[in-house]
């Protein structure tokens, strides 16, 4: 039997770094609005370039994955990361940072979507759901490490420390997948057509449900990571406050892979843990709006995570059910969908100002398109 241990720590390594890249620069909006002069609505834009350009990042490198390979596509964004970072911390204004940001973006999403690829390339069906649930609890920890460290960097050398620590990060991913990560694209595997593969999963229902499924999840987190450190200022209270949540939203994440685990090992179907999902970050967004204006809020979050380690898991072991002959292509494109709407939303959630609405909104969308979602065949 194939021993598949360390293709599962690379890739969670992988996959917990595009979590790292997202969360570590969360807790340092605050210092760059300083830096820079400009406000919350201006500093929070860097996440929502970050996922714009990890989405253009996404469809680029699973392409390349099927035509060049798995590694030599994570080994070239993981250097193009590496370059960006650099840049980060060499600019002198607030465009000169997006464009570094949105650099590192796409270099960035090679993580994500060739990572998914290899694990798809080796495990199926419910093999694969309970690989990424087992991921999923692993990677609980990661917004924890990212809010704690990101705040201690800024603390002490301000967001250029940030950028620091990631470019270290992502040198020593690149050095462990130049001797550990396998190449697991099929030797005579046929390059799908993308146009065709495009039109096939833009006429998809499935498709369409499950990337905003994958973004309603992500906006409902992510305008946390966005919008908190706003929320903490304005309580008084400094990032290395805010870097403490992340603990604690870490232990409800973990809770939800953890218990998603065992409800797919009791028989539950992953539709049903999908709506339960739903209605977890329903609640938790009447939470965050009844608690506006009190630190206990943040308490309001840990349903709304809890969903995200629930419903992650099973949206993405299922979504590409009918493309297994495509894997690359129809991940990136797959990637490419989700992120988009992810962008877009957190967009709004920027220009709302308002976390507890748009964690209703993100709740109540999610619950009704559960309620018509079928398993992928």
């Amino acid at each position: 039997m194939t021993n598949h241990t360390p293709l599962r720590v690379m890739a969670i390594a992988l996959l917990m770094f595009t979590q790292l890249a997202q969360t570590l620069y969360s807790p340092a909006l605050t210092n760059i609005g300083q830096v820079f002069c400009v406000g919350p609505h201006t500093a929070g834009r860097m996440l929502s370039v970050f996922f714009l350009a990890f989405a253009s990042g996404v469809v680029t490198w699973g392409l390349l994955c099927d035509r060049i390979g798995r590694r030599p596509s994570m080994l070239s964004g993981l250097a193009l990361y590496a370059v960006a970072s650099v840049l980060a911390m060499r600019v002198s204004t607030f465009n000169g940072l997006l464009a570094a940001q949105a650099l590192a973006a796409f270099g960035a999403a090679v993580g994500s979507v060739v990572t998914q690829t290899v694990l798809r390339d080796r495990f199926k069906g419910a093999d694969l759901a309970q690989v990424f649930s087992v991921i999923g609890i692993a990677l609980a920890v990661s917004p924890a490490i990212g809010l704690f460290v990101g705040a201690s960097l800024v603390q002490g050398f301000g967001y250029r420390g940030v950028a620091g620590g990631l470019l270290l990060l992502s040198s020593a991913l690149a050095l462990g997948c130049l001797f550990a990560l396998p190449e697991t694209r099929p030797q005579r595997m046929p390059i799908p057509p993308l146009f065709e593969t495009l039109g096939r999963m833009l006429g998809d229902l499935q498709i369409w449900r499950s990337a905003s499924l994958v973004a309603l999840f992500n906006v409902a987190l992510f305008s946390y990571y966005s919008l908190g450190p706003f929320e903490f200022q304005r309580l008084g209270l400094n990032a290395q406050w805010f870097g403490y949540s992340g603990v604690i939203l870490a232990l409800a994440s973990g809770l939800g892979a953890w218990l998603n685990k065992c409800l797919l090992r009791r028989g539950l179907d992953g539709s049903q843990l999908i709506r339960l999902a739903a209605g977890l970050a329903l609640s938790g967004g009447i939470g965050v709006w009844l608690l506006q204006g009190s630190v206990l809020f943040v308490l309001a979050m840990l349903p709304v995570v809890l969903a995200f380690g629930m419903a992650i898991p099973n949206i993405l072991g299922t979504a590409l059910g009918r493309y297994t002959d495509r894997l690359g292509t129809a991940g990136a494109l797959f990637g490419l969908l989700y992120y988009l709407l992810m962008g877009g939303g957190l967009m709004l959630a920027v220009w709302a100002q308002a976390l507890g609405e748009v964690l209703l909104a993100c709740g109540a969308l999610a619950g009704l398109l559960t309620f018509k979602t079928q398993p992928a065949a």
